[in-house]
């Protein structure tokens, strides 16, 4: 019998934040190595950090399983939010 080894690996510091300067355009956030499989969909679920703009507050264990994401910045004194969650996967060439 043949066995069939699939991977999908991280490519080392190919990692990047995704910034207010970003807003409302595709950026590559990371990089994958994927070997035997191919990614189709991307479902951010939780885990994720957003810090708010101009210093503001810092928020953990995100969930983004719901494509819309609201707080309240207590340093700032204002509401921040991700809107409509949306994401690609690219083939990169070698």
């Amino acid at each position: 019998m043949c066995a069939r080894e699939n991977s999908i690996d991280i490519v080392e510091k190919s990692n990047v934040p995704y910034t207010a300067d970003d807003a409302g355009k595709f950026k590559t956030i990371a990089i994958f190595d994927c070997r035997g499989v191919e990614p189709v969909e991307f479902s951010p679920r939780t885990g994720w950090k957003v810090l708010s703009a101009d210093n503001g507050q810092a928020f953990e264990d995100v969930d983004l399983s719901e494509d819309d994401w609201v707080e309240y910045d207590q340093k700032n004194k204002n509401s921040v939010g991700i809107y409509e969650f949306a994401s690609k996967f690219v083939k990169l060439k070698k």
